[in-house]
């Protein structure tokens, strides 16, 4: 085949499929400007973790991000999301691992500023220690969370 019919090929196809790939594009999500104090009067109060939806749903298709508060002394089982999440550590150290069984030996320590993944289907365990600690969790929903069954 010559060089020509194959870009004459390909620049069709990139016409042919401009408008599939238009329907995916994301709408635009709802401007939003939240302070720390306008985010904890979103929170519901108690002791156990506070997790506030801060854009979009994750119950729902498309971005979301969570803004979760964590007490100190919390201990979270190995567990799975069906979407691919990003986190980063806004308050406190938060100590993450990943596997099928809570190992405190695998714990990596994340102060604040800290960033990792949680992979979709990537079994992963999570505590606090001495401090609370607060996360921002970004992915692309629906979302949800199933613990790991103990080996």
């Amino acid at each position: 085949m010559s060089h020509r019919f194959l870009r004459l090929t390909g620049a069709s196809l990139v016409v042919a499929a401009m408008p599939v790939l238009l329907a995916l594009a994301d709408e635009p999500i709802p401007k939003q400007r939240l302070t720390p104090s306008e985010i904890d009067a979103l929170a519901a109060s108690g002791a156990s973790a506070r997790m506030v939806t801060v854009a979009g749903d994750p119950t729902k298709p498309g971005l979301y991000s969570v803004r979760v508060s964590i007490p100190a002394h919390t201990r979270v089982p190995p567990h799975t999301h069906r979407d691919n999440r990003v986190v980063t550590v806004l308050s406190g150290t938060w100590h993450v691992g990943y596997g099928v069984t809570f190992d405190p030996k695998a714990l990596k320590d994340l102060p604040p500023g800290s960033f990792y993944t949680e992979p979709a289907g990537q079994p992963h365990f999570t505590e606090s220690q001495e401090e609370p600690v607060v996360i921002l969790v970004t992915g692309l929903g629906p979302s949800d969370t199933k613990l790991v069954a103990s080996p």
